[in-house]
């Protein structure tokens, strides 16, 4: 697997397209967004390369790439608002595998892992992340990558006629 990550500086109409395309599909929609209704669950956005570029003023995000095909990104951001547990130098994580047959190879692991180095240089010291209940293939990943659960929020994302939880992991690195 010829994997490939790359520090986001500054969007392209290309690399907008394919968040686009990401973002509104309706097979990935349920898995990346907390969504309140069947409504918000059918809502399609349009981004632009402005919108990419204010993403960037709060978020860390890094282009994962197999065989040279963008086909997915990663983020993190420092100690934000909705972290369940509000302990300073905490990043909270995200990663979208965007493609389709980009999933289910072991791609999301070593994203995981790569992720999990960078903020490690940035001299941070624990990972929160939200998963929601039905996602138990994000689930087993977190967990063999050592994420531990510290809570649950009931309610969260609407999915399949009716209310999710949101599980919420936790990861304490070193930088040795």
């Amino acid at each position: 697997m010829n994997l490939q990550f790359s520090k986001l500086t500054a969007p392209t109409p290309e690399i907008v397209e394919a968040y686009n395309r990401w973002e509104n599909d309706l097979a990935l929609i349920p898995f990346t967004r907390p969504n309140p209704s069947q409504a918000e669950l059918e809502l399609q956005r349009e981004l632009t390369i402005e919108d990419l570029q204010q993403r960037l003023e709060h978020l860390h995000i890094y282009l994962i790439y197999l065989d040279h095909q963008l086909i997915g990104e990663m983020n993190y951001m420092v100690d934000p608002e909705h972290l369940f547990i509000k302990e300073p130098g905490t990043a909270w994580v995200g990663i979208t595998i965007g493609e389709q047959e980009a999933r289910g190879k072991g791609v999301g692991h070593h994203a995981m892992q790569y992720l999990e180095e960078q903020i490690k240089h940035q001299g941070l010291h624990r990972i929160e992340l939200g998963v929601f209940e039905f996602n138990h293939q994000a689930q087993k990943l977190y967990r063999k990558l050592g994420y531990k659960e510290i809570g649950r929020i009931p309610d969260f994302t609407y999915y399949q006629n009716k209310m999710w939880t949101d599980i919420r992991m936790e990861k304490y690195i070193t930088n040795q």
